[in-house]
């Protein structure tokens, strides 16, 4: 909870925020806030306005980088690994295959660092399509080939995400984006970067499952821990130990990187959940996009709710108890939600 800023004390402002959880998820579900939002909100309350992270991302205070916000400074170690796309090792088939198929397509790629040393930033529809090798998948992405090809590019370092239009991506040479830092060492970028996600976690496998744009593990840095009746090697934040805790309730994303891993957040914290948006209206416990409810130092419930936004409205369908709240943790839990209703300027509106 120290780790995550979940804490009584609360952090002072978005750059706190950004800097304390070290990545924050952009996604633009909005079925109460989008992402990114509602993890300020249950660390900042009601004081965080979401035209603040816009403001930054569009000013550049804030960078977007494999679908996460970041600070500028953290981008100096990425150059490296990018230098090295794609692979910092011998390359694994499906690497060479995208190495492969961006070289067939040099002349869109040129074409595109043209257009945006000219006329950038610019959305991906403005930029031109000449590859002459489409993109082969068999998913959503193709034949989408310069939106492919702007993820292999920025991966190489050469464009980046300047801000957005709306929902859409703003793209620019990464020249024109990213701070000229000097460039930090392949090995020692890797470990300095485990060591800022295990100070945001806490605790974290030194192994954990494949997690695109950001990991789940902590490699080998920290201390070694031991989680009783849990299997496999942990490490924890020794600098974290120790110290007094005094803890709130909050209403978190169910994004937000304390539970975004699943099986960590059935190990640590008892606490069962998962994100039922994708299956069926009859096999569905909490609801669409219910959020987990903590207290102190425990997740205790979900919060079965949504954004009405045209009828101006916060409908709270259930509360859903994994224990029966006592009548303190009941208040508490109503306070936050009519917090939550106030930040997002909609009247609350309780389903029987």
């Amino acid at each position: 909870m120290r780790a995550q800023l979940l804490t009584s004390e609360r952090p002072d402002d978005l750059f706190d925020v950004v800097r304390g959880l070290n990545v924050i998820q952009l996604d633009q579900t909005a079925y109460v806030a989008p992402n990114a939002d509602l993890v300020a909100w249950s660390r900042l309350g009601s004081s965080y306005d979401a035209a603040e992270l816009a403001d930054a991302l569009a000013m550049q205070q804030l960078l977007e980088l494999r679908g996460f916000v970041r600070l500028p400074e953290t981008l100096a170690l990425f150059r490296a690994q990018m230098e090295a796309w794609p692979s910092d090792g011998e390359s694994l088939d499906w690497q060479q295959y995208r190495a492969d198929w961006v070289k067939s397509n040099e002349g869109c790629r040129l074409d595109i660092l043209e257009r945006l040393r000219q006329d950038g930033p610019l959305v991906m529809r403005e930029l031109p399509d000449t590859c002459v090798r489409p993109w082969k998948s068999s998913g959503w992405t193709n034949n989408r080939n310069v939106s492919q090809l702007l993820e292999f590019m920025m991966q190489r370092g050469e464009v980046a995400i300047a801000g957005r239009d709306g929902r859409d991506r703003l793209w620019d040479l990464a020249s024109r984006v990213y701070p000229d830092d000097p460039v930090v060492p392949l090995e020692k970028a890797a470990r300095i970067r485990d060591e800022q996600r295990l100070r945001s976690m806490g605790i974290l496998r030194a192994k954990g499952p494949a997690c695109p744009g950001e990991p789940l593990d902590a490699g080998e840095v920290g201390e070694r821990a031991v989680v009783d009746g849990v299997r496999g090697e942990w490490r924890i934040d020794p600098e974290l130990l120790d110290q007094p805790f005094s803890g709130r309730t909050a209403i978190l994303s169910p994004l937000d990187r304390l539970v975004y891993d699943r099986k960590r957040l059935a190990e640590i914290f008892d606490f069962d959940y998962q994100l039922e948006m994708y299956k069926p209206v009859a096999k569905r416990r909490w609801g669409y996009f219910a959020l987990p409810i903590l207290h102190n130092d425990r997740l205790v419930g979900k919060l079965d709710a949504m954004s009405d936004r045209k009828a101006g409205v916060f409908r709270v369908a259930a509360i859903h108890e994994d224990e029966p709240f006592s009548k303190t943790l009941t208040a508490a839990v109503h306070r936050e939600i009519r917090d939550l209703a106030t930040w997002l300027r909609l009247e609350l509106v309780l389903t029987p």
